[in-house]
C-alpha cells in the first residue's frame, strides 16, 4: 500500500516539473514570436550582433592580461627556484664549515688535554716536597685540577708537603667539585 502512495507522490512531482518546463518554454517562445513580427525588433538585431564582437574584444584583452600575469608568475617562480638553489648551496657550505670547525675544536681540545696530562705526569714525577712548594704557589683551583687527575698516593704525598691552610683549601675544592652534580 505504501508503494502506491510513494508512486503517486512521485508522479505528481514529475508532473509539476514537466508543467514548469512547459511554462518556461512557452514564455520564451512568445517573446521570440513577437520579435519576429515586429519590424522595429529586426532593426535592433544588428546591435545585438555587435555585442558578441565587444565580448570577443573584452575576452581577448583579458586573455592578454592573463598571459602577462602568467609570464610574471613564471618569472617569479624561476627566481624563487634560483634563490632556493642558492640557499641550499650556502647551507651546504655552512654545514661543511661547521664540520671543519668541529674537527679543529676537537683537535685543539685534544691537544690541550694532552698538554694537561703531560704536565700532570711531570708534577707526579717530581719529588713530593718540590711539587708541594710549587702547588702552594699556585691558585687553589688550579692546584686542585692537577691533584684531582693524579693517583691518590701521589696527590697525598704532595698534599702532605703543603702547609695546612693551603692543603685544606685545595682539598675543599677537590671535594666540592662534583657536589652540585645530579645524583639520579
Amino acid at each position: 500500500m505504501s508503494r502506491r502512495t510513494g508512486r503517486g507522490v512521485l508522479f505528481i512531482v514529475a508532473m509539476l516539473f514537466a508543467a514548469s518546463g512547459a511554462l518556461r518554454l512557452g514564455s520564451g517562445v512568445g517573446a521570440a514570436l513577437a520579435r519576429a513580427e515586429d519590424p522595429a525588433a529586426s532593426a535592433a538585431e544588428p546591435a545585438a550582433c555587435e555585442r558578441p564582437a565587444a565580448l570577443a574584444e573584452a575576452l581577448t584583452q583579458r586573455e592578454g592580461r592573463l598571459a602577462v600575469r602568467e609570464a610574471a608568475l613564471n618569472d617569479r617562480q624561476a627566481a624563487l627556484a634560483l634563490a632556493d638553489a642558492v640557499i641550499a648551496e650556502r647551507l651546504a657550505q655552512l654545514e661543511a664549515m661547521e664540520a671543519e670547525l668541529r674537527a679543529t675544536l676537537a683537535l685543539a681540545d685534544g691537544a690541550a688535554e694532552a698538554d694537561i696530562q703531560k704536565l700532570t705526569a711531570v708534577y707526579q714525577a717530581m719529588k713530593p716536597k718540590d711539587a708541594a712548594a710549587l702547588f702552594e704557589a699556585m691558585s687553589p683551583e688550579f692546584a686542585a685540577g692537577f691533584l684531582g687527575r693524579m693517583p691518590p698516593d701521589s696527590a697525598a704525598a704532595i698534599l702532605s708537603g703543603m702547609s695546612a691552610e693551603a692543603a685544606y683549601g685545595v682539598s675543599v675544592i677537590v671535594a666540592g667539585r662534583n657536589a652540585a652534580a645530579p645524583r639520579d
